[in-house]
């Protein structure tokens, strides 16, 4: 990601898959902060990692499955989806100015 903050156009930014429980879950969130530094998401204060655990629990995945994380950038918000079998949740965070 060497595009300036803000630079990244409408769509799909990123899309990763992890266990739904285990130390890997703890790389979605420092991935999501990544990303959300990167198109310029304004005072990450641990509220992002707290929105990415209350959307795996939204989605309820089994112990022993996967939890898919998306990250959309359209227009002024950055959406993140997660999705687990048929179920699905999302969260907006507004991007700054």
């Amino acid at each position: 990601m060497s595009n300036s903050a803000g630079a990244v156009r409408n769509g799909l930014v990123l899309r990763i898959s992890l266990p739904a429980s285990g130390d890997l879950r703890d790389i979605a969130a420092a991935v999501a902060s990544k990303v959300a530094q990167q198109l310029g998401v304004k005072g990450q204060d641990g509220s992002l990692g707290q929105a990415l655990d209350d959307l795996a629990l939204r989605v309820e995945p089994s112990a022993d499955g996967d939890v898919a994380f998306e990250f959309f950038k359209v227009d002024r918000e950055l959406r993140i989806e997660a999705r687990s079998g048929n179920r699905a949740s999302e969260s907006r965070l507004p991007l700054s100015a």
